[in-house]
């Protein structure tokens, strides 16, 4: 039987420029930038950077940004740390995010929840989407808090409703769990689909999953093995390694040993548990 694995709590990457610049989609692409979009970046950075220096809340969100991301500058989380901070002691709630992003991860400073957790919480009174979602996700695990699943639900729930994909498909979870409201397929079908259709994979993940079980839907292999490709075309661990299962044993999909092969293997590379088991055991049946 399938392990319940693939269902995870998404704390939000809320690290975003305050004027929302560029999709995740868009920043991976900037990677291939022509050199005239190159030079664009120093240009913008440099008209950030001036902006910043003269206190400009906005502009120093966003050349925190531009550090953390290496965009017109060398990546620096140094210096991104420096801005946000700025920025957020200035009150602005997308920087507050962003440095509690930054000391979530460590990046730029220790690794500190506690200071975490308090950005999160200045972000997410202010009505900060992506703060709501990552103060949910704290009060969730636990982290720099004690662990409060009604505390949780109420902060993914207001992120949620603002369209936050991480927000809706954390809020799936927890009805999907019954974790701090009564346990509801039908809500969490609900809140996974919405964030699947804005293409969060873990949105994905959790939407093909409730398709392969039938839970608040018909079950629908095909539907299924839709949303598990979605996700892990992303580069998602959980989504290829569910993908790969579902080609190992031909559910949705013509079983195709190498194709299973494929995406176990791409999940095992990412040190995806689950994934690494399944590829040596096909591996050493001779696949």
């Amino acid at each position: 039987m399938k392990k319940y694995f693939c269902l995870l709590l998404v704390l939000a990457m809320c690290l975003v420029a305050c004027n929302g610049k560029k999709s995740e989609e868009q920043k991976e692409k900037s990677a291939e930038a022509s050199v005239e979009q190159q030079e664009f970046f120093a240009d913008d950075f440099s008209a950030t950077l001036t902006k910043a220096e003269q206190g400009d809340a906005t502009a120093q969100c966003n050349l925190g940004y531009m550090y953390e991301k290496g965009e017109g500058v060398a990546k620096d989380y140094y210096e991104a740390l420096k801005w946000f901070r700025l920025s957020a002691e200035q009150g602005n709630a997308t920087a507050q995010c962003n440095l509690g992003h930054m000391y979530y991860y460590g990046e730029g400073v220790a690794k500190n929840y506690t200071e975490a957790l308090k950005w999160f919480r200045l972000s997410a009174e202010q009505g900060n989407a992506s703060g709501q979602n990552a103060l949910g996700s704290m009060y969730s695990n636990g982290y720099g808090v004690v662990q409060d699943y009604y505390e949780a639900v109420k902060w993914f729930r207001l992120s949620a409703e603002q369209g936050d994909a991480y927000g809706q498909s954390n809020l799936g979870l927890m009805y999907a769990k019954g974790r701090g409201v009564p346990q509801d397929d039908y809500e969490a079908l609900k809140w996974n689909r919405l964030s699947a259709e804005q293409g969060n994979a873990a949105g994905q993940i959790n939407l093909g999953y409730m398709y392969e079980f039938g839970k608040g839907v018909a079950q629908d292999y095909t539907e299924a093995v839709k949303w598990y490709r979605l996700a892990a075309e992303q580069g998602y661990a959980a989504g290829q390694s569910n993908l790969g299962y579902m080609y190992e044993f031909g559910y949705g999909v013509a079983q195709d040993y190498t194709q299973a092969m494929r995406w176990y293997r791409q999940a095992a590379d990412q040190g995806y548990k689950y994934a690494i088991e399944r590829y040596n055991d096909l591996k050493s049946k001779g696949y």
